[in-house]
C-alpha cells in the first residue's frame, strides 16, 4: 500500500558557491505522492522512493542552485535561493509524480575562516553607523545652539535698542521709590564723609521736656 499522505525529508547538503566557499545547507521538504499516480510511483520506484529519488534530487538541486550564488549572496538573498530550490525540486520530481508542498532552507552553515569575516565586516558595519549617527546627533545639537545663540543675541540687542534717557530716568524713580518703601523711619546720625550731621527725632524728644 503506497502512502500518500505529506511527508517530511530535512537533509544536509554540502556543496560550493560561486566564489568556491564551503556550504552546507540543512533544508526541509513536505511533499507526497500524487494519489491517481501511487501505483505508478510503486510499481517505478517502490516504496523506497525517498532514499532512491527524493534525498538526491535535494542534494543535486541544492549544489545547483548554491553555485549559482556567492557565499554573502546566499545570506542576503536567501527567499530568492529558497525558491529556486523549490521551483527546481518542483519540477524535477513531479516527473515522478511526487508533488512538493513545501520547501524551505533551515540553515546554512560556512567555514570558520568565513564567518569570522561575516561577523567582522557585519561589526565593522555597525560601528560605521554608530558613528554616523553619533555625528548626525552632534551637529543637530550644535546647530540647535547656535539657533539659540542668536535668538538670545537678537532679543539682548532689540532690549539696548529700546532703552531711552526717560527709560533710564524711570528705573532709577522706581529703584528710589522701592527704598523708600523699605525704609524704617529712623535717619542715620551722620550721612557721608564731611556731611551735614542730622539730629534724630528720638533725640530731641528725650531733650524737651514738656
Amino acid at each position: 500500500l503506497m502512502d500518500v499522505k505529506v511527508q517530511k525529508a530535512e537533509t544536509d547538503a554540502a556543496a560550493a558557491s560561486a566564489d568556491l566557499q564551503d556550504v552546507t545547507s540543512r533544508v526541509a521538504l513536505n511533499y507526497h505522492v500524487v494519489p491517481d499516480k501511487a501505483n505508478i510511483v510503486y510499481q517505478n520506484l517502490g516504496v523506497h522512493f525517498k532514499e532512491r529519488i527524493i534525498d538526491p534530487a535535494i542534494l543535486e538541486v541544492v549544489k545547483a542552485v548554491t553555485a549559482k550564488y556567492s557565499a554573502e549572496e546566499l545570506i542576503t538573498k536567501r527567499p530568492a535561493v529558497s525558491e529556486a530550490m523549490r521551483a527546481a525540486l518542483t519540477e524535477r520530481l513531479l516527473v515522478n509524480n511526487i508533488a512538493v508542498d513545501a520547501f524551505s532552507i533551515v540553515t546554512f552553515s560556512f567555514s570558520k575562516i568565513f564567518t569570522e569575516a561575516i561577523e567582522s565586516k557585519q561589526t565593522a558595519e555597525q560601528l560605521a553607523l554608530k558613528a554616523k549617527r553619533d555625528l548626525d546627533r552632534i551637529k543637530i545639537e550644535a546647530e540647535q545652539k547656535i539657533t539659540t545663540a542668536k535668538a538670545e543675541a537678537e532679543s539682548l540687542r532689540l532690549q539696548r535698542a529700546n532703552i531711552s534717557p526717560d527709560l533710564i530716568e524711570l528705573r532709577k524713580i522706581e529703584a528710589n521709590m522701592k527704598a523708600i518703601d523699605k525704609w524704617n523711619g529712623i535717619l542715620p546720625q551722620v550721612t557721608g564723609a564731611g556731611a551735614v550731621p542730622f539730629i534724630g527725632v528720638g533725640d530731641v524728644a528725650k531733650k524737651v521736656k514738656p
